[in-house]
């Protein structure tokens, strides 16, 4: 087993160009459609808690996955897995840094491969938003959040995601108190 997070971690980490949000449709692949390592909803409280901790999403998740599969050891191989590929990368890119950014070939990779990073966000996006409940918070929150991001592109601000994501957190902690106190003051 910890061959194998170390393995398939390795893979997600030599073939996803784009970062962590790049990652997480390999992830979802791997991790919950080929190896039933988590469910839909356990990645998407995973994700969520993997963007409000520190660090890079992808090693974060890799650890929690492998924390989940095989404690500490497991951890350590998925995390492992996840990073290599980037270090090896990353150092014989430097080694050929000049040539390697010059190189017209190498700029029209990186277009093609922004493309395909955008398609894969926004697909993985999507699968993650047919898990969610149909009921109004939800959707309130959904839909809210954005807007608020939609209007921080037009408008070239950064939103920060973990704030977001907090704001989330708490209206549906708030929701769900409130409704519960409805439901009590209804049964009285």
């Amino acid at each position: 087993m910890l061959f194998s997070l170390f393995i398939n971690f390795f893979k997600i980490g030599l073939f996803t160009f784009g970062g962590g949000y790049a990652m997480i449709a390999q992830i979802r692949e791997e991790v919950v459609a080929k190896r039933n390592w988590l469910t839909e909803d356990e990645l998407i409280e995973v994700i969520a808690i993997a963007e409000s901790t520190p660090g890079p999403l992808a090693i974060n998740l890799a650890t929690f996955v492998g924390y989940k599969q095989r404690g500490f050891r497991g951890s350590l191989a998925a995390t492992l897995g996840v990073c290599i590929p980037s270090v090896i990368i990353i150092f014989v890119i430097s080694l050929f840094f000049d040539a390697f950014i010059a190189n017209k070939y190498v700029a029209y990779a990186f277009v093609g491969i922004k493309c395909a990073v955008a398609f894969l966000i926004l697909t993985t996006g999507i699968s993650m938003m047919k898990t969610l409940d149909r009921k109004k918070i939800p959707v309130l929150v959904f839909v809210v959040t954005f807007i608020i991001m939609v209007i921080g592109e037009l408008l070239s601000k950064s939103v920060n995601a973990i704030l977001l994501i907090l704001a989330g957190g708490i209206i549906g902690i708030f929701c769900t108190s409130f409704k519960r106190i409805r439901k009590e003051d209804a049964g009285k």
